[in-house]
């Protein structure tokens, strides 16, 4: 199956429930043939303290795949004081 790409907006075709049949039914029930195509939830707003959270993350050097003790002494020695400083 294709992926159908149109700058990000948009996700790969998805399939649509299959048609089932009960044990007890006489015919198949649900589904609905065919595909269709989802565009992607845009993303929230960052809120004010989201935003100073990051920035303050960034400043002191915690990222993704950051050592137990890096981020442990970035957060005694650096976030503490920069979060309550109000920066």
């Amino acid at each position: 199956m294709a992926i159908i790409s149109l700058s990000g907006a948009f996700t790969a075709p998805k399939r649509r429930p299959k048609a089932y049949r009960a044990v007890d039914a006489p015919y198949m029930v649900g589904g609905n043939r065919g595909y269709y195509i989802a565009a992607l939830p845009r993303p929230y707003p960052m809120t004010s303290q989201q935003r100073k959270v990051r920035n303050v993350a960034a400043e002191c050097g915690i990222k993704k795949g950051i050592s137990k003790r890096d981020l442990m002494n970035a957060m005694k020695d650096c976030v503490g004081p920069r979060m309550r400083k109000g920066t």
